[in-house]
């Protein structure tokens, strides 16, 4: 287990899920920041029983914004690779090792869902949709372009940092790695859908594809 590794966990009203998020994670990477983004409930209360680094947002920013503080000081802090995770516990913390394995011969992992028939329709749509439009505008073949499950090395942080404080900042991580022509890979991960109503809706995807376009045409 790395001392340069930290794991980066944003969380808006997760208070069922994040304690139990954060005891698996310890199993595989003790230095832990949670980004309570503007919570309403008891996140940052059971994060903090944890023992882990609790940053706050007063308000909700979003998650672009809370990870993009998490990372931030992560990165103040020493690390040299960080995962990013969700707070729902839609995440396995086991595959933190996988993540890392791979992580040894490229700048950046991502990780795929498997598109099978746990997942709704819409969301099938919209990520295979979205998936599309980013090889067509930056030409890097990604099977799930909207997972949150992620890790990189300090340096490619450098040149993926996002400006997006929504859910835009994950397709905005990859047209930054295309630009900066970081080497890649991807990992099957299992994901529970315990919400189908949560995540990137379909204006988001909507967003998503013209905030691509921009990005393209302004870089």
């Amino acid at each position: 287990m790395p001392d340069s590794l930290w794991v980066i966990i944003p969380a808006h009203n997760e208070q069922k899920t994040i304690a139990q998020v954060i005891k698996q994670t310890k199993k595989f990477c003790k230095k832990i920041v949670v980004v309570d983004d503007g919570s309403k409930d008891s996140t940052s209360q059971l994060a903090e029983g944890q023992q882990v680094v609790v940053l706050k947002h007063i308000i909700n920013l979003g998650k672009g914004a809370a990870l993009k503080t998490g990372c931030d000081f992560a990165v103040s802090q020493g690390a040299k690779k960080m995962v990013v995770m969700d707070s729902d516990g839609q995440h396995d913390p086991a595959m933190i090792p996988v993540f890392l394995d791979k992580l040894k011969k490229v700048n950046i992992v991502f990780g795929y869902r498997r598109f099978d028939k746990n997942m709704p329709f819409i969301m099938k749509f919209g990520n295979w949709f979205i998936n599309n439009a980013v090889w067509f505008l930056y030409r890097i073949k990604l099977k799930d372009t909207q997972s949150g499950y992620r890790a990189f090395t300090a340096d490619a942080y450098e040149k993926i940092r996002w400006k997006a404080l929504d859910y835009s900042m994950e397709s905005e991580m990859i047209a930054n790695a295309a630009k900066s022509k970081l080497r890649y890979a991807e990992i099957p991960i299992k994901t529970i859908y315990a919400n189908k109503y949560k995540g990137t809706t379909v204006l988001d995807g909507i967003r998503i594809v013209f905030n691509m376009i921009f990005w393209k045409v302004k870089r």
